[in-house]
């Protein structure tokens, strides 16, 4: 699995003119499945995206995790983790097909709610429009076959 993950002051989705999610302060996160992940593969990114401590502390050293700062997750599919940019035209064969994508994807995201977090997201497949204002700006590219 490969993924995006933006900390955020506030991140929205909206599919056909209407808002499928959104969140204050957390994570926005690109999520890309590939075809070798597994349901152990989408519960142990979920808990390293969960505990990664890139929110500032009283110091303003990146020392706190989501749970300390009390932040939500925005989770959106982006099959175009897996492009192959060998050429101009970007190829996606490299992605999960969607039939083991989608339970991966809504197993990533059961994981964080069994931890407690709330989980905004949007709707597999479907041609969505993301906004967020990046808090740092801090991004961090996670990919479960190069930890």
């Amino acid at each position: 699995m490969r993924a995006v993950v933006t900390r955020v002051s506030h991140a929205s989705v909206t599919i056909e003119g209407r808002v499928s999610g959104q969140i204050g302060e957390g994570y926005l996160v690109l999520l890309g499945v590939g075809p070798n992940d597994s349901p152990e593969t989408a519960g142990r990114l979920a808990d390293k995206i969960c505990n990664l401590r890139i929110f500032e502390d009283e110091n303003e050293k990146m020392n706190l995790n989501l749970e300390q700062v009390g932040g939500s997750l925005l989770v959106v599919s982006q099959f175009t983790l897996y492009a192959d940019t060998s050429s101009r035209r970007p190829g996606f064969s490299g992605a999960a097909k969607p039939d083991l994508a989608i339970p991966l994807y809504e197993r990533f995201m059961a994981r964080c709610r069994e931890r407690g977090f709330t989980v905004e997201h949007g709707e597999f497949g479907a041609k969505m429009e993301v906004d967020s204002l990046n808090h740092g700006p801090v991004t961090i590219l996670l990919d479960t076959e190069h930890p």
